[in-house]
Order: C-alpha cells, then structure tokens, then sequence
C-alpha cells in the first residue's frame, strides 16, 4: 500500500514509497516497513530508529524535532494516535458489530460470555483479550489483553476478512490510555467494576478511572448502547458521564435501572437468578459458581440484545454458558470430593469476591493459596493478606510471578496484614500444603495466575500451571480431574 493512503496525500515529502507492514518493534522490521518510533513507558522507540533503518525501513513515524536518517520520516504532535489510524487504513476491514469491555475485573468473562451467547444465537462472533482470540472452540494464546495498535487492527482484519461479524474486545486500561485501541469502531461498550489495580502504572486512581473513560467519552460511536453496572462505587459517575455523552445507558446489577438482579439462590455447582427487565421478572440458572460470575452474565446477555439478539435467547443463553479458563475453574476434586477452584484474582476486590463466591457452596473450610506478582502495585498486597485471613479459614501465602523483585519481600508485605496465615514460597508445595489437610466439606481456592501457564522470576519464565499442579497432587493422593 501507498505511503499516500494511509497519510494525507500532501504530507508525504519526496516519492511516494510502497508500505509493505507496520511495526513499533525495530526487531520486527522486514524490507519495506514503516517504524513507529514512539515513546514507550521505559524506553523511546527514537533510540532504535537506525536498527530499523538498517533493517529496511523505508517510513519512520515519530514526533516533532526527532532527526531520522536514512528513510522518509513522517513527524506528528500526536504519533501514537497517528499510528492507530495508520494501522486502521492498513488493515481496513473490521467485523461489523465491535463489542469492548473495560473494568477492573470481569472483562474475560463478559467478553466470553458475550461470544458464546452470540454463537448460540447463529451469529459468527469473536472475542479477544487476556485468554487470546476466540472463535468456535478454544482459545488462541496472545499473552496480552489488548494488543499494540497495529496487532489490533491486523487482528481485525483478518477476522472480517474470515467471516467474523461480531467481536467481543477487552479494553484495558493500559490499551486505553496508550490508545492502542484508537480507530476501531466500537458499537457496543460495556462497564464492569472499578477497583485498585494498575497503581504501578497509573500515577493515581484518577487516572486510571480517566483512561477507562476514555471507551465511552471518546471510542464509542455517538448514541450507542453502554452496558453499565452501576453497583461498583463508580458505576453511577460512569452512567453520568456516559449520558452526558449521548450513549445510551443500559444500567445492569443489583441496582441496575434496566437489567436488576433481584434474587441468588445458590446450589452446589450452580445458581438460581431472578431478573427484573422492565418490570417483568426472569428466573434462569446460571450453570456457574460465584455472584460475580452472574454480574459477569448479565452484563453479556444485555450487551447481546442491544447487538441485535433477541432478549429471551440472549436470558436462555445463559443456561448454557462455559466458565473461561483460569476465573472459578474446577481443576481437580480431592478423593473425598472436594473441590480445587483455580482463579485469576489478583487484586483485593478480586480476592474478596473470589472467596465470598465460594462461600454459599463450602459446607466446611475455605482454604487459600495466594500470593501477588513482582513488579506491580505494591500497596495491594497488605490488603490482600487483610481480607485473606478475614474470609477465608485457612490462609497460605506463596509466590505468584516475582519478576524482578524479591520473592521473600513480596511475601513479608503480604503476611503484614495476614496474621496466622502459613508462608510457604514455592508455589507446588503450598498447593500440596493446602491438599493435605482437606476434609470432604472443604474448598481450596488457589488465587493470582488463573489460566496462566508459566511463573515469572526474574527474566525467565519457568512453566507452572496451577491447574495442571492441583492435578497432578490430587492423583498423589488417589484423585482426580474435576
């Protein structure tokens, strides 16, 4: 493609040279690329420009007063932004109904959930995020919940290009704010719960809760429908703002305007919901554990009937929903029955909701293994041993993804508010710790990795799936898969 057609046609200076691909990774640069050379969060994508340069780039895309030698160089105020709407003209094609999620917890399972509710409805849809890209069964491993703007608009393309059109996106915060998601047409958005995460990243809260705005106040197309679940403590500034914008606001929850839960009836490995929608009442059975997985569901079965499903196939879908990998997943039950749920939750809303999930269904202990990742806001990690060691019976803490930080000190700040919980670093012998001591009335929670298959300390990344260690602890002591 022309360099003039993905740029206005009088800002290209010189010949007019043929774009061959787009990347920001000056090691992905092939003969006849365009490099964005932009500032990044560590590192400034001007320092790798001759890399790039030697290895074909022919455009570098970068800011005002950067001096390139060697290719056309193509300077913008704004070169992030320029980059999304570059990538958008490159890969033209997107599925015609783009569904986006944002929130602190529940986007991979609202975007699931939303897919599958498509599927059973005859609609070919997608969904894309932290699990990786979903279509029919299974999932593809991305290892990123929203992709750098040119992965975004190439996987677009390609989906539509395929016959896709109904995508589910997550919209993370990072995303957001790094407008990686800018120049997609988002039709349909969706709010689930915002909580502390990401404050090694964000300078404040207030910024996060500004770049999860941003999916609404500047992404959504104008008049569309915002799914909101106003029973977070921002819930209701969301709805605000989004109707202050002109969307119109679909609020969901237990205080939800159009879509209120009324009535959770628990049972061993499911839960009866009575729904209010406009004023008539809805009884349906969520095959799912855990009143966040039904927050989760409604969520999707409002956001599908605003994208053209019918409501009383979007409520019988919800009968037949799948968990997603790694949120409440039963990965083994212990010789006498007992469960091992293995969850993603990795913040203190996250842990707090996990733990209250389980409660209804345990007639015995609640047993938990947890720790929490390196490199991350630290300041979570007292409150999660607070709110471990108040909900839970049993409390072990353990190493999650250390990264570059001291395991053991990860741990201490932990066990600060964790009185009378159990330290046990490796992260297997924790597990088969919390085994040994399981009566038939117990459940063991193991928190913080979900579907993750590889722990990270240092720059290696060693393979550990928790799933797959319950498991195999499990059959050492004569169980088996759940």
């Amino acid at each position: 493609m022309k360099l003039s057609a993905l740029i206005s046609p009088e800002s290209v200076g010189g010949t007019d040279v043929e774009i061959a691909g787009l990347t920001l990774d000056s090691r992905a640069v092939k003969p006849g690329f365009l490099f964005a050379a932009l500032p990044g969060l560590k590192v400034h994508g001007r320092d790798y420009i001759p890399q790039a340069v030697a290895a074909g780039a022919v455009v570098v895309l970068t800011e005002p007063g950067v001096e390139v030698d060697g290719a056309m160089v193509v300077r913008d105020g704004d070169p992030t932004r320029r980059f999304a709407e570059i990538a958008a003209r490159f890969y033209p094609r997107q599925p015609e109904m783009i569904a986006a999620v944002t929130g602190t917890n529940g986007k991979s399972s609202t975007v699931d959930f939303l897919r599958q509710i498509w599927r059973r409805a005859g609609l070919d849809g997608a969904s894309l995020g932290t699990l990786g890209v979903a279509r029919g069964e299974g999932w593809v491993e991305t290892g990123y919940t929203t992709p750098d703007a040119a992965a975004v608009h190439r996987a677009l393309d390609a989906l539509a290009a395929d016959g896709c059109t109904h995508l589910a996106m997550e919209a993370s915060s990072h995303g957001l704010k790094q407008k990686r998601m800018d120049a997609v047409r988002v039709g349909l958005t969706a709010f689930t719960n915002l909580t502390q995460d990401h404050l090694d990243y964000h300078p404040d809260f207030a910024d996060y809760f500004a770049s999860k705005l941003k999916l609404f106040l500047e992404l959504a197309e104008p008049g569309s429908p915002a799914v909101i679940n106003v029973d977070s403590d921002w819930g209701g500034d969301v709805a605000e703002k989004c109707t202050a914008r002109g969307l119109e606001v679909i609020q969901v929850g237990w205080g939800g305007r159009d879509w209120r839960i009324r009535e959770l009836t628990p049972k061993p490995a499911s839960q009866i919901v009575r729904l209010e929608i406009g004023g008539r009442s809805h009884k349906i059975e969520l095959p799912l554990v855990g009143e966040f997985q039904v927050a989760n569901a409604v969520g999707a079965a409002a956001m599908a009937a605003k994208s053209g499903v019918e409501q009383s196939d979007a409520l019988a879908a919800i009968a037949e929903l799948k968990g997603v990998p790694g949120r409440l997943e039963l990965a083994a039950r212990t010789p006498d029955g007992a469960p091992v749920l293995v969850d993603f939750a990795h913040t203190p809303d996250g842990l707090d909701k996990l733990i209250r999930a389980a409660r209804p269904h345990t007639k015995g202990r609640i047993i938990i293994v947890f720790g929490c990742g390196g490199d991350r806001d630290p300041t979570k990690r007292q409150p999660m041993g607070e709110i471990a060691v108040k909900l839970a019976d049993t409390v072990i803490v353990t190493d999650d993804n250390p990264r570059s930080e001291d395991p053991a000190a990860i741990r201490a700040a932990i066990m600060q508010g964790a009185a009378g919980a159990t330290e046990i670093g490796d992260r297997a012998a924790a597990i088969r710790e919390a085994l040994s001591g399981m009566t038939a009335d117990d459940t063991l929670l193991i928190a913080g990795k979900g579907h993750e298959t590889g722990q990270k300390i240092g720059d290696v990344t060693h393979p550990f799936d928790d799933r797959e260690e319950a498991r195999k602890a499990v059959a050492e002591m004569g169980g088996g898969d759940g």
